[in-house]
């Protein structure tokens, strides 16, 4: 069976929204080196819609490094209550219940299935116990505003799985279902 993993930068006060403001004074190799083994421990992504539009957007016109390239050439699994068809970028349009379609993700052979962003699609995900890694990125910095990490959740407990510090003062939190 096949992990799903979350991938979430945050800041201190809880944000989520517009890390390509706050998060590149601390994006260094330490970073690179961490995102990287996600990325090739995964062989598709899962993606809400905004997600997948902005990563469409930022990613897709670029090549020509391995990170890059993987990233472009993984198959994405895209779950949206509004678009109609997700055809560019290796995206695959979820139909139908994303619960049901994420299990049935999980239980094909491979590896990882890998998760950008937070939002809608987390509470979904959470709340029907499908996500096997939660990484939070924790960076040192206050955003003062904007979305916040997972808001409008049930109570819900985590185990904490590993710590990981970067020297920029990001700390990785890796957490699992509690048992």
């Amino acid at each position: 069976m096949r992990k799903l993993v979350e991938s979430t930068f945050v800041t201190l006060d809880g944000v989520i929204s517009d890390p390509h403001v706050w998060g590149p004074p601390y994006w260094d190799e330490e970073h690179n080196a961490y995102s990287a083994k996600l990325l090739f421990g995964a062989d598709a992504l899962l993606l809400g819609r905004e997600t997948y539009e902005g990563f469409a957007e930022a990613w897709g016109s670029r090549s020509g490094d391995e990170y890059t390239d993987r990233i472009n050439g993984l198959p994405k699994y895209v779950a949206s209550t509004t678009l109609k068809e997700a055809g560019a970028w290796n995206g695959n349009l979820i139909e139908g219940d994303v619960a049901t379609a994420v299990a049935e993700l999980k239980r094909q052979p491979g590896q990882s299935i890998l998760k950008y962003g937070s939002g809608t699609l987390d509470r979904t995900l959470i709340a029907n116990k499908l996500i096997d890694e939660l990484h939070l990125w924790v960076f040192p910095v206050v955003a003062g505003g904007g979305g916040r990490l997972l808001d409008g959740l049930d109570l819900t407990h985590f185990e904490l799985l590993e710590t990981t510090r970067f020297k920029s003062g990001i700390i990785v939190l890796t957490y699992g279902p509690k048992a």
